[in-house]
């Protein structure tokens, strides 16, 4: 295996010219050359998985069990899922051509974008890096990466295992922080894919908007998940704890806030109360996260209104430990109900009237996931036809991101645009039509001189 440590002197405009440069001798466009790669990326992520495991327990006490399922699962699956499917993808898809243009054929091929910019997060800092630079290199790109420095740690495990054994005129991870960031937004990309906040991608999306550059934004938001009196409770609870509690709720599809019908609310905080206990969220464990970094966790105490914790409250700023939170009496204007929480606490909010309940939150900005826990089929269907959402779940949370054949993406405030599976390819691929007609056989209809005949045949072939 070659490795490429010559590049780690160049600055990001010359990686950026030489990708530019390399993607013009179209050596991407190959399947063969973009498989080729593939596996390579498999391989070196399975050859250091031990150097992943630690650089993530560094950032945020992730364990090797949630690391593999939440994070190096996914990309590991992605990698197969092009490796098995690409040659369908790449192929050019015939579409029928309509009578004015006979005789022709009229085909759409998918061709790559050119050089790519991902923008990665640090909540699960190798799926949200390497899983679209993944999609991006199946569809035949370039790609500069930069992952987030808040997880610095797992940052330079990808810095390291990726700029040794890639060309940088190929893929390359650029390293740094704010000023890095800002750096390469001023370069001209052919598309960017950000993971991240709403606020980060507005700016973002204002960068692209100078150089007409196309934007992916996988942003957030105040997910729901809603309770009626006709879902199974106990299920509904153990799978919301599970959902909510991963990663110390550092989730962009966590249910944020639980609204829950009166008649059964005190009973089902009881069943919360027995899953979180059960599930052993403890300081260090293997089944709990910490918070990220102080600043992260100054703003979620702050969220803890004491006055209205029905479970848990406690932390600790040494250990940057959060215990889970259950907070009761919300109302719609409370503090904790206005910004995305991203952290252990759950607000709960009662209701007694479903479809009051729902043209509430059809009121807010539209969430990247939302929930629905029923057995009721009217219930449902009011759910799917009247809330806006990314994505989501009946009767469980966050578990539809493990579904290849479902897009994932935001809609409004909680994102632009869509990846997973063949949705991925098609983010970093252009639909080029072409239409190719014959040179024989073609009536003088469309040329000039125009008569009235001619109008009246061309009004009914058109």
């Amino acid at each position: 295996m070659h490795c490429f440590p010559k590049f780690e002197s160049m600055d990001i405009q010359e990686i950026s010219s030489a990708q530019k440069a390399f993607f013009k001798t179209h050596k991407t466009k190959s399947i063969k050359f973009r498989k080729m790669y593939l596996e390579k990326l498999k391989e070196i992520i399975t050859q250091n998985e031990e150097l992943l495991y630690k650089a993530i327990e560094k950032d945020f006490g992730k364990s090797r069990f949630d690391t593999f399922t939440t994070e190096l699962s996914f990309v590991l699956k992605d990698i197969d899922y092009y490796i098995k499917n690409l040659k369908t993808l790449s192929k050019p898809q015939k579409v029928s051509t309509n009578l004015a243009n006979q005789i022709g054929k009229s085909l759409i091929y998918p061709e790559p974008l050119g050089c790519i910019l991902v923008i990665g997060a640090w909540n699960y800092p190798y799926q949200l890096s390497l899983s679209p630079l993944v999609a991006a290199l199946a569809a035949g790109n370039c790609c500069i990466l930069k992952p987030s420095e808040i997880a610095e740690n797992t940052m330079e495990a990808m810095a390291k295992i990726i700029n040794e054994n890639f060309p940088s005129e190929y893929v390359y991870v650029y390293k740094g922080g704010i000023n890095e960031t800002t750096d390469l937004l001023k370069l001209r990309f052919d598309k960017i894919f950000f993971t991240g906040s709403t606020k980060i991608g507005k700016i973002v999306y204002k960068a692209a908007a100078e150089n007409l550059t196309p934007v992916t934004l996988e942003l957030g938001g105040k997910s729901p998940v809603i309770i009626t009196k006709e879902a199974n409770l106990e299920v509904s609870a153990k799978r919301i704890v599970w959902g909510k509690f991963l990663n110390a709720g550092q989730t962009c599809v966590a249910p944020d806030y639980l609204v829950i019908e009166e008649s059964v609310k005190e009973q089902f905080l009881e069943m919360l109360r027995k899953y979180i206990k059960e599930f052993k969220y403890e300081p260090g464990s293997e089944q709990y996260t910490r918070i990220i970094n102080q600043r992260n966790f100054q703003r979620l105490i702050q969220l803890i209104q004491k006055d209205k914790v029905y479970f848990g409250g406690n932390y600790s700023e040494e250990k940057l430990y959060i215990e889970p939170t259950i907070l009761t009496d919300i109302e719609w204007k409370d503090p904790v109900m206005e910004e995305e929480i991203f952290g252990p606490i759950l607000p709960v909010i009662s209701f007694t009237h479903y479809n009051q309940m729902i043209n509430t939150i059809t009121e807010l900005e539209k969430p990247l996931a939302a929930y629905l826990f029923t057995n009721n089929p009217e219930e449902k269907e009011i759910f799917k036809q009247k809330i806006s959402f990314g994505g989501g779940c009946i009767n469980d949370v966050v578990m539809h991101l493990s579904n290849d054949h479902l897009p994932f993406g935001g809609v409004g405030n909680s994102g632009i645009g869509h990846y997973h599976g063949k949705y991925g390819f098609e983010t970093f691929s252009h639909q080029k039509s072409i239409l190719e007609r014959v040179t024989w056989g073609e009536p003088n209809i469309k040329y000039p001189p125009y008569s009235d005949k001619k109008l009246k045949w061309i009004k009914k072939l058109l």
